[in-house]
């Protein structure tokens, strides 16, 4: 157990490792770091249990920085903990895992990627909630900035920790007054906070944030609370150096040599205490994995895409305890309700709050499970960036948008879902699938339960006819051709509905001695394109693509890159404009993306 004087002591020798380290890369946001200095110190040399040899121990207790600028000071602590033993002062070099905002890239110890402020206590509810659901005893720390509460996302967590009672997870924010620019909204008005987290069922504490018997104090007070935590800490920007403490302008600034000693000089000299980090205690959790039984299809069953992504996550849900879905208020239509009726305890229901869902996502599967996200994909959008934040964080969870495109018909543009292949697209690393039937969404929903990364599976509303076999099988970057001859002049490329366009379209070209070649395109990204060029090539080397998505970024964008420097002729097909209420088949007509709009594009060829 350590002292408060060695707690201090720490403190100290942390603010110096942060100096240092940001005037050595000329760059970074030493200031935020002093603020929380004493924070840092209590929690990760007196309050946390972890094993400091295996970052990955599922007992662990967690930390997520979410005020992801004051990386330096995390880096010290793990640094003095004898976590990593990579050189301070290479603080943003090329060559240093010590990157200007955390990234689970290069560091074991950072489980989710921070610097997008407002998203970090979504993540760390996710990871309380982990801890429940193994019935392990780690306890979940998250580090907010006070500009930060601003974001909504931020309260999108608190309401929904607090109706699940996340007793283990424990939000302290540096109430340090200064942002970027200035002064933030609330500045040193603690009670606001206070009464903000409490109305969202919070237990609430205001200290003193550079008192170290104040933080510890209340760091153990938490641990008997019956309700998530909040630690309102008032602390200096800047603090521990007398021409920064409180002083606005410094924010992302750093110090010259000549400053640079000069403060250095104003922090005690000590010598860094040894202190033992004590291990967590071993918790054994078992997980139910056995083969997963699905349901069988019989060829023209109609039966709709989103209702086989239900059943077949049910199916997954029953074979594998890991196997955890979550909804948005909306599993009735996206038919993630089947895991509910049928596996209720991994059903989370996430309510109307799509940027939380995300980051939550991202938390449970950083412990292992592997998570299912559903919504409407026009929905998605407003949680693009917990999207992309949860890429950088090397996350392995699958997302469905549901009700995705015109198809969905009455409800109008606002439902509509056009713009999420194009989101999806450009996320590193990304899977992106497009199943037209419920053997293909069975096929599809199964292997993204396999895959790493994250894994976007778009969903249609209508019910289709069934066209695979129950055995068909469907690998990563690969395409089907459902209808081809030797006398082929022309290939249709479809996925979802504008696939039994292509279909219909064939059968209409056919009738006029022209022959087609039909493609489902159920993987967008990765895509094999020398197979799919040269698939082409033999078969009349012209193309038609028809999406029920609009023209940027979407399945015609991809497919042009892809054969930019061939002979190959394309005609494409897309939703435009700001598309009206109407019954489906009025809108695939109106929007030319239905099977006479396929069959006459082949004239203009």
């Amino acid at each position: 157990m350590a002292s408060i004087k060695e707690l201090q002591d720490i403190a100290n020798v942390l603010r110096k490792d942060s100096l240092k380290a940001t005037t050595a890369a000329g760059s970074g946001h030493a200031t935020s770091c002093l603020s929380c200095a004493e924070i840092i110190s209590s929690l990760f040399f007196e309050e946390m249990a972890y094993d400091v040899k295996n970052p990955n121990n599922p007992d662990n207790d967690e930390f997520i920085l979410s005020k992801g600028h004051a990386a330096p000071i995390l880096y010290s602590a793990l640094f003095r903990a004898g976590c990593i033993n990579e050189n301070l002062e290479k603080l943003r070099n090329i060559n240093s895992p010590l990157e200007g905002h955390p990234i689970p890239r290069s560091l074991n110890w950072i489980k989710v990627a921070t610097g997008s402020l407002g998203q970090g206590l979504s993540a760390g509810l996710g990871m309380s909630m982990a801890s429940k659901l193994q019935s392990r005893s780690f306890r979940t720390f998250v580090l907010l900035g006070d500009s930060e509460i601003a974001e909504g996302s931020v309260w999108e967590a608190a309401q929904l920790a607090s109706y699940y009672k996340s007793n283990n997870l424990i939000a302290i924010v540096d109430c340090n007054k200064l942002g970027q620019r200035g002064e933030t909204m609330i500045g040193y008005n603690l009670e606001v906070y206070r009464k903000r987290f409490e109305s969202f069922g919070w237990n609430v504490m205001i200290i003193d944030g550079h008192n170290i018997k104040d933080i510890l104090k209340s760091l153990r007070k938490s641990r008997f609370s019956d309700k998530p935590t909040v630690i309102l800490a008032k602390t200096v920007k800047g603090k521990g150096v007398s021409f920064l403490e409180g002083k606005n302008g410094f924010h992302g600034k750093v110090l010259s040599n000549n400053e640079l000693n000069k403060a250095l000089g104003e922090i005690p000299y000590v010598k860094m205490p040894k202190i033992d980090i004590i291990p967590p205690p071993e918790t054994t959790y078992s997980v139910k994995s056995i083969p997963a039984k699905f349901q069988k299809f019989k060829i023209g069953e109609k039966i709709s895409v989103r209702e086989a992504y239900g059943k077949t996550l049910s199916s997954l849900a029953k074979s594998n305890s890991l196997v955890i879905v979550l909804d948005a208020e909306v599993s009735n239509s996206t038919f993630a309700d089947e895991v509910k009726r049928q596996e209720a305890n991994q059903f989370i229901e996430m309510f109307i709050a799509e940027q939380n869902m995300i980051s939550v996502a991202l938390g449970l599967s950083k412990k292992g499970f592997n998570v299912f996200a559903s919504t409407f994909a026009a929905f998605l959008t407003r949680a693009h960036d917990q999207i992309r934040m949860a890429s950088l964080s090397s996350a392995n969870f699958t997302i469905c948008g549901s009700h995705a495109g015109i198809s969905i018909g009455e409800d109008g543009a606002s439902q509509m879902g056009l713009e999420d292949i194009s989101l999806f697209r450009t996320i590193p690393y990304s899977k992106v699938f497009y199943p037209s039937d419920a053997v293909s969404t069975q096929a599809l929903v199964e292997l993204a339960s396999k895959l790493p990364g994250i894994k976007y599976i778009r969903s249609t509303r209508s019910k289709l006819p069934v066209i695979y076999e129950s055995n068909e099988k469907f690998q990563l970057g690969d395409f089907k051709v459902l209808k081809k001859s030797n006398k082929d002049k022309v290939i249709l490329i479809g996925s979802g509905i504008t696939l039994h366009e292509a279909l219909k379209a064939h059968e209409q070209l056919k009738k006029k001695n022209i022959h087609s070649v039909v493609i489902d395109l159920y993987c967008i990204k990765p895509f094999n394109s020398k197979k799919f060029i040269n698939f082409v090539k033999e078969h009349g080397n012209k193309i038609i693509i028809a999406e029920d998505h609009y023209k940027a970024g979407g399945i015609g964008e991809m497919i042009s890159s892809e054969i930019a420097n061939t002979d190959i002729k394309i005609k494409r097909l897309f939703v435009s404009g700001i598309v009206h209420s109407g019954k489906q088949e009025q809108l695939l007509e109106k929007y030319k993306i239905n099977s006479n709009a396929i069959a006459s594009a082949y004239y203009s060829l």
